[in-house]
């Protein structure tokens, strides 16, 4: 298959991505009713990975990643925002968001984090950003295996049937590199105002970046990412 031809499916794809947007956008209506209509995605994708995944029972661990949200939650604007987290079984140190405001945090991930309330907070911020700036219904959207209109009415079970099929791994993969680092960006903001210490996103990183250099099992996680020191870079020019 030539370039060309690569560049006219890339075209084709845009455009019907962009299509789906305009139709879910169309559907949604004004700010409060699209994020309602993203809750009603996530919650449906949310019993999938609750499925799949399975809940670590650890009472302890989710008081603490519950206060982090209630904080972190306070201080973001667009108070029609609804944030729930669970702890999920998964052997990476991940943390991914549905629409609606769904975070799954994995214990590898605190772990890794040493119970650092700070790195804790700049994780859960991170995954909240991606969702306040719509990031996690456009990956969504641009999966057009179904309509938008069929996603708009909770309840239809278009959403579950296909997490399931392509699995929830697919939650792990990453947004686009601009999305990473504006989630970064908004996530450091997010634990400054509500007075976590923004250096914990950096010892996060450093973290991921020893782990991976002692065990080197994080290759095909990070390599979907972009480079944890440029990362590091960006935040330390924010701070």
């Amino acid at each position: 298959m030539t370039n060309t031809t690569f560049y006219k499916l890339g075209r084709l794809a845009g455009a019907k991505a962009r299509k789906v947007q305009w139709m879910w956008n169309s559907l949604t209506g004004d700010d409060e009713k699209a994020i309602a209509a993203e809750y009603g995605v996530g919650q449906e994708m949310a019993t999938v990975v609750r499925e799949q995944s399975g809940i670590e029972p650890d009472p302890e661990l989710r008081l603490i990643l519950g206060n982090i949200r209630d904080r972190l939650s306070g201080v973001v604007r667009n108070k029609h925002h609804r944030f729930t987290i669970g702890l999920v079984r998964d052997e990476l140190p991940t943390a991914y968001a549905l629409p609606g405001g769904f975070i799954f945090v994995t214990r590898p991930l605190t772990t890794l984090c040493e119970h650092d309330e700070d790195s804790l907070a700049f994780v859960v911020a991170h995954e909240m950003a991606h969702v306040i700036r719509r990031h996690a219904i456009q990956r969504v959207l641009r999966q057009t295996a179904f309509a938008a209109a069929s996603m708009v009415a909770p309840g239809r079970g278009s959403v579950g049937p296909w997490l399931r099929k392509v699995g929830v791994e697919w939650l792990e993969r990453a947004y686009s590199r601009g999305q990473e680092f504006e989630a970064d960006a908004l996530g450091v903001l997010l634990t400054k105002a509500a007075g976590f210490d923004p250096a914990g996103a950096e010892r996060l990183f450093e973290q991921l970046q020893t782990l991976d250099s002692k065990a080197g099992g994080l290759g095909a996680y990070l390599s979907t990412h972009p480079p944890v020191g440029e990362r590091i870079a960006a935040l330390r020019k924010q701070t």
